[in-house]
């Protein structure tokens, strides 16, 4: 079992990171099943973690009202993509981070080798300046629940999960110039998640009129209780 111990082998060793009010990436902690475990493990030398996903609004028009849009609507999201990167080592590689048996673990070789799909874990870890003075008595969603509400002054990370990954991309370069040797991938998520909320048709994401928000003060004058009036910001 070539499973790397995080507490006694000094590649995986942690720091001290700054306490500041801009999130910073040395807080941002990812995991994933590494091969021959059953819970998430964090991924060590990661270099770059990454996610992005698009949604087109389509514009809804009528012929005689001139060159005006009625209104737009939204599209099918694209699936996210996440770009995970990390430094190859001798015992652990990509593969195995997301529990396939890869590298020395077993045989997969190539992204046709997978037959499963795996979770990725996100924590973007609070400084103790942002927990202590600017969440404190708030409801803060995404966080260690607690009870009815939230903890606000224990907060401790903003958790993200990735559903149903798939990698869809995978290179590694060995080049005479450099040492180091970095494996690039690319992931399609299924879903994701917080880990704690439940979702559905009318959960509470936000700019709801039907929370009482008045025209110009969130709530779209679009969406108000009588938006055939001409707004006047």
């Amino acid at each position: 079992m070539a499973t790397p111990s995080q507490t006694s082998n000094y590649i995986y060793r942690q720091g001290t990171t700054p306490n500041t009010r801009a999130a910073i990436s040395q807080k941002n902690k990812v995991y994933s099943y590494l091969a021959g475990t059953t819970e998430f493990r964090q991924i060590g030398v990661l270099s770059e973690f990454g996610h992005d996903e698009s949604r087109t609004p389509d514009p809804v028009r009528g012929i005689g009202f001139g060159d005006q849009i009625a209104e737009l609507v939204p599209g099918v999201t694209e699936p996210m993509t996440l770009t995970v990167n990390k430094t190859l080592l001798y015992a652990v590689n990509l593969f195995q981070t997301f529990g396939y048996k890869g590298g020395v673990e077993g045989l997969v070789r190539s992204l046709k080798h997978h037959r499963w799909p795996f979770d990725i874990k996100q924590e973007l870890v609070f400084s103790e300046l942002a927990t202590a003075n600017d969440l404190e008595g708030t409801k803060t969603a995404n966080t260690q629940p607690s009870g009815e509400g939230f903890l606000t002054t224990a907060v401790q990370a903003l958790i993200t999960i990735y559903e149903g990954c798939w990698m869809n991309s995978y290179s590694a370069s060995y080049t005479a110039d450099a040492s180091i040797v970095t494996e690039n991938s690319s992931v399609t998520v299924t879903d994701i998640l917080d880990g704690t909320s439940q979702y559905g048709e009318y959960v509470d994401t936000g700019l709801a009129p039907t929370d009482g928000l008045a025209p110009g003060a969130g709530a779209s004058y679009r969406f108000s209780g009588n938006s055939a009036v001409t707004p006047t910001f």
